[in-house]
């Protein structure tokens, strides 16, 4: 009886997911389970973006813009993995 288990119930399942999203097209960049990691991530991703901007508009690479929302982890794609801030460096931006 020892080994017991607390079982989850309710907002356990939320995370907070930051959010890339490019014209129409929205992919959640990484997931947090506090909202004030997600905006400190978020924070950071804009960060490179503004950085990197000019660079972005004379390669004609789509600027994204970031933000937060909560999500379940069931609400995530199987095959989801993190976005680096600066997308196109896995060879596609969203």
């Amino acid at each position: 009886m020892g080994n017991l288990v607390p079982v989850r119930t309710g907002d356990d399942d939320t995370l907070w997911a930051v959010v890339a999203t490019v014209g129409r097209k929205s992919r959640v960049a990484e997931v947090f389970r506090s909202r004030d990691q997600a905006l400190h991530d978020r924070a950071w991703r804009d960060q490179q973006v503004k950085a990197y901007a000019d660079w972005l508009v004379r390669a004609k690479q789509p600027v994204p813009h970031y933000s937060v929302t909560p999500i379940r982890r069931s609400e995530l794609p199987r095959a989801w993995a993190p976005l680096p801030a600066l997308g196109f460096l896995r060879g596609q931006m969203i």
